[in-house]
């Protein structure tokens, strides 16, 4: 993977986590955008079209499943591969992120930074 650069976009509302993924990637070579507005993920996800979105699900405005059914309906976003990267572990919200076309789903508590990287690099090849 270090041939090509990975583009990603991280959709999250707490700053420290904002911080911790973008140096960590940015340190593996990585483009990264990152917004906390789901009206600023779309508009992003059209202009860069990365080769990865990070998506939380709580946050202002709009929460990641509506923005996760906005890139899935959208031709410019629909094949954009799209892991929710989120707090919530209930069984449920997975099968709904499933349902909607999430093509991962982690609990920020239970993986590392470096674990995501990892899980984005095997998910991309």
């Amino acid at each position: 993977m270090s041939k090509k650069k990975i583009k990603a976009l991280l959709v999250e509302d707490d700053q420290m986590i904002v911080q911790m993924y973008k140096i960590r990637m940015e340190d593996e070579g990585w483009e990264v955008f990152t917004t906390d507005r789901g009206s600023e993920a779309m508009k992003l996800a059209k202009a860069e079209k990365p080769d990865i979105i990070l998506l939380d699900i709580i946050l202002p405005e709009v929460d990641g499943f509506s923005i996760l059914k906005d890139l899935r309906s959208d031709t410019t976003t629909k094949k954009i591969p799209v892991m929710m990267l989120t707090n919530l572990g209930q069984e449920s919200d997975q099968n709904k992120g499933q349902e909607i076309g999430v093509e991962g789903y982690l609990i920020k508590s239970q993986h590392t930074p470096g674990d995501v990287i990892t899980k984005i690099e095997s998910l991309l090849k």
